[in-house]
């Protein structure tokens, strides 16, 4: 996968590329592929202000990634939509290419973020969890974007994930995930890059997918190889929020976000189960569950 950008943005980093905090995780280069048929695989776009004026917004960008879950609930971490200033705007885009379709939108509509950002994706209202952040064992690090149907089904044609039912992975145990076949995507950033001033992360803003293999499963968290030798690719910086699918039982699941990982995006995903009863009844008011 392409590393993502940057997975939490600080207000105080908000002068930057929303470079942030070490939560993250993007699609490497290695072992990844264009995700076009993944249609339900979103990027969170924000605006917000940069200049001290808050009457205006003066800067966009695609932040996280996320996944719909239904036809007006779009998935992601709780990080990708706290600590910003007061005025910022979430959208949600469906695009394959939302680097190209800013870049394209700024040429378009030179200094107004706000049309750049309608340009590509729709606005919607997060809701972060309210327990975030928490500890360790389970940081609360999900939140959704709701969105309006109708302006996203005249926009994109994308079946909503699957999620799984109450305890599954915890049901299915070890040997069974471990067999299952697992997918990261995002539109996160490469793996880090040597170069003169230090290590980058580049590309990001395509929606990307690669391997990952399970490695371990915790109360709230399950670890995801995304080790090159075994055929692995991985999440990277931007890919936060973004889905981590297996195949359970025959069907299609999406059965973790992407949350955090080593600082090189070379190794293991950390991804917020969704199968929990934290999870669950974070989302019970958004969405029907299985």
């Amino acid at each position: 996968m392409t590393a993502i950008r940057a997975t939490a943005v600080a207000a105080a980093a908000c002068a930057t590329v929303l470079a942030v905090a070490t939560h993250s995780s993007a699609i490497n280069s290695y072992n990844a592929t264009p995700a076009p048929e993944r249609t339900e695989v979103g990027a969170l776009v924000a605006t917000w202000d940069n200049d001290g004026d808050p009457a205006t917004p003066d800067r966009v960008d695609w932040v996280c990634s996320g996944t719909m879950i239904d036809a007006d609930t779009f998935l992601t971490a709780a990080h990708c939509t706290t600590d910003w200033p007061d005025n910022v705007r979430f959208h949600v885009s469906l695009d394959q290419d939302v680097q190209a379709g800013l870049d394209a939108a700024a040429k378009k509509y030179p200094g107004d973020p706000a049309a750049q950002a309608r340009a590509v994706a729709v606005e919607g209202t997060a809701h972060s969890h309210p327990g975030y952040p928490g500890p360790a064992a389970d940081t609360h690090d999900i939140a959704v974007v709701e969105v309006p149907a109708r302006k996203m089904a005249s926009r994109w044609s994308f079946t909503p994930a699957t999620l799984p039912t109450a305890g599954l992975l915890g049901e299915l145990g070890t040997r069974q995930l471990d067999s299952a076949d697992w997918v990261v995507a995002g539109y996160g950033t490469q793996e880090a890059v040597n170069g003169p001033g230090g290590q980058t992360h580049p590309g990001g803003g395509v929606r990307m997918k690669a391997p990952v293999t399970f490695d371990a499963l915790n109360d709230a968290w399950v670890r995801l190889a995304m080790t090159a030798p075994q055929g692995n690719g991985g999440a990277c910086y931007g890919d936060s929020g973004g889905p981590n699918f297996a195949v359970l039982d025959g069907r299609r699941v999406l059965a973790a976000t992407t949350i955090t990982g080593d600082s090189p995006c070379y190794a293991t995903n950390v991804t917020y189960r969704l199968d929990t009863p934290g999870a669950r009844s974070f989302l019970s008011p958004f969405v029907d569950l299985p």
